[in-house]
């Protein structure tokens, strides 16, 4: 199924139900939730979901785990997804927060199979198997660290959504504690409690974040000045200990000569 809502077949007697959705650049799905597990796959471009507790960012290929009934927020960057939405008795394994993890080519060419199925396809032959294969394969893959928790202290979390949507080097523990009005001693104390990470730590991972989307338009080398690092071997440094491959793996076509540095 493609471009269908799934509230016009949540009702379906299946178990997996796939459906392709194509979205214009820069869309947003708002807050919401769905009754279903969802598996979620940028076929192509960047996905960045959002929760009460943390803001997972997507690469091209990659994908994300979202819970039943969990709200969260979508923003597509030329993205063309392709997703399962799966009654939760089905996947009991299905993990409690969403996680993102790699699509190896076995698994998505099964997504690719699975969204020209008839909303109540033949739970026998070829596309039930096809069905029950993908929660197999799903249920190997391994998390990706591509996310940031988010305080559930309302003026802390403010402060973590707002630097996530404009990174700026020059933000400092002083400054965060000082618009909530503490130390920065017990402000800094406050924010490991919260989150496990001390502010600094928490700011440079999301800074490496922000770069997957801007790699889509952006030289390793242009998105690494743009996030304060002195040079591209600076930034892939730091982007490779932080997620375990190097920035050039999504970097642009037009980027891909910014910096032998970079691979």
């Amino acid at each position: 199924m493609k471009n269908v809502p799934l509230a016009d077949v949540d009702h379906i007697d299946r178990a997996v139900l796939p459906i392709g959705t194509d979205y214009p650049p820069g869309h947003v799905l708002d807050w919401h939730a769905h009754r279903r597990a969802q598996f979620l796959y940028g076929a192509t471009g960047v996905m960045v979901v959002d929760t009460a507790d943390g803001t997972w960012t997507v690469p091209p290929e990659r994908a994300v785990l979202i819970p039943a009934a969990t709200w969260h927020r979508v923003r597509m960057l030329g993205v063309s997804t392709r997703s399962l939405y799966i009654e939760p008795d089905a996947v009991p394994w299905w993990p409690a927060t969403c996680t993102v993890v790699d699509v190896p080519p076995l698994l998505r060419e099964l997504l690719l199979a699975a969204v020209d199925f008839e909303v109540d396809y033949s739970l026998s032959g070829r596309e039930g198997c096809i069905a029950a294969l993908l929660l197999y394969e799903i249920a190997e893959r391994a998390p990706l660290p591509f996310h940031v928790g988010i305080p559930a202290a309302a003026d802390l979390a403010k402060l973590c959504r707002e630097y996530l949507a404009a990174p700026d080097v020059g933000v400092t523990n002083a400054v965060w504690a000082a618009r909530t009005a503490m130390s920065e001693r017990a402000f800094t104390r406050r924010f490991r409690s919260e989150t496990g990470d001390s502010p600094a730590v928490w700011r440079t991972r999301a800074r490496l974040l922000a770069a997957v989307p801007l790699l889509r338009t952006a030289s390793v080398s242009e998105v690494g000045g743009r996030l304060g690092y002195a040079s591209p071997a600076a930034f892939t440094a730091a982007f490779t200990r932080a997620f375990g491959m190097p920035p050039s793996r999504f970097a642009s076509s037009s980027g891909a000569h910014a910096g032998q540095d970079g691979r």
